[in-house]
């Protein structure tokens, strides 16, 4: 399919993600983008006001792309808190890598880049919404540990499925994602389930 039959603001997400998953955490421009989506800068801002709301919007692209909503109904549809937990930390894990490219980008940029910040803390507040609902989960259920509240179970989970986590131990410790989903796993249910 040529460039011209995909719709302007999917070619201007496309071509956001493709410069932020190869530009390695360097700042992405407005103009680069235009030009990746060959379209003028004056088109760009009127689909996109400003650069964190295309950053945002790129992420979000990413989730109706890969079809997020369908990989979240097992741990949306699960009968008990703990299967809850179980199916969120599998999901979550095994999205990572479909997503690392971009967070690590944003990651990278957010030190210095108020846009990708704002970009990449509007993914963490997601994030954390799924690892709240896990910990709501274990609560309805009397199964959330009593050594702490909801608000610190749901820091804790939200710490142990952070991005730099998964790329410690996938990459840097190589250990396989079967593995890493296991010890998630594993972890997340020592942490937070009532012994």
């Amino acid at each position: 399919m040529s460039s011209q039959n995909i719709p302007t603001r999917d070619r201007i997400l496309k071509s956001t993600w493709q410069l932020l998953e190869a530009g390695n955490g360097s700042a992405v421009r407005m103009s680069d983008i235009a030009k990746a989506a060959k379209i003028s800068r004056q088109a760009l801002y009127l689909h996109f006001p400003n650069r964190a709301d295309l950053l945002t919007a790129t992420t979000r692209y990413l989730d109706e792309v890969h079809d997020i909503d369908a990989k979240l109904a097992k741990s949306r549809s699960a009968a008990s808190g703990t299967q809850r937990l179980e199916a969120w930390v599998e999901t979550w894990g095994n999205y990572i890598p479909t997503i690392f490219g971009v967070a690590k980008a944003l990651m990278a940029m957010q030190e210095t880049d108020e846009e990708a910040a704002a970009a990449w803390n509007d993914r963490i507040c997601a994030i954390r919404d799924g690892c709240e609902k896990a910990v709501q989960a274990l609560k309805a259920d009397g199964a959330l540990t009593d050594s702490m509240s909801e608000v610190e179970a749901t820091d804790i989970l939200l710490t142990i499925l952070s991005v730099r986590n998964w790329e410690q131990l996938r990459i840097d410790c190589n250990w396989t994602q079967a593995r890493y989903i296991d010890m998630m796993q594993q972890l997340a249910a020592q942490a937070l389930v009532k012994s």
